[in-house]
């Protein structure tokens, strides 16, 4: 099966309103968007209110993984194998997962903090998944 979204046309600047539009609607009390070194959409910062108070987060859109499996999947047509179309799937796609996400807050399956905890920063600036990446790799190993 291709890879998710591969077929969208939908402009990356549209997604992008579409998450803000999205995190709006869920009580987002601010959104700034992250760049890259050549200056592309990388992701969203946002700050939210929790079960802990006001929070922030970081949801960041790897661009860079999604051409590579695009053009790994031969049923993906060449011509949609272009640095620009893997932008436009890779933002479709986070959009989705936000889109997932929130559907699961708003059942009362899982709370903001649950599913956004590994996106969240920590006092360092740091998000929760890249300060405990190294626990996590000793709970792999099965050391302790």
């Amino acid at each position: 099966m291709p890879i998710l979204n591969y077929t969208t046309t939908i402009p990356v600047g549209k997604t992008m309103g579409e998450v803000q539009y999205a995190l709006a609607r869920r009580g987002v009390k601010s959104i700034s968007t992250l760049f890259d070194d050549e200056g592309h959409p990388s992701g969203l910062g946002f700050t939210m209110k929790t079960d802990y108070g006001l929070r922030d987060f970081e949801l960041p859109v790897r661009t860079e993984g999604v051409l590579p499996a695009m053009t790994a999947d031969k049923s993906v047509p060449r011509a949609k194998c272009t640095p620009e179309q893997a932008a436009r799937v890779a933002w479709r796609i986070a959009k989705d997962w936000l889109e997932a996400q929130a559907a699961l807050i708003d059942a009362g399956l899982a709370s903001l903090d649950e599913v956004m905890l590994p996106y969240m920063l920590t006092d360092s600036g740091r998000t929760v998944y890249v300060e405990t990446r190294r626990g996590l790799l000793a709970l792999e190993s099965g050391e302790r």
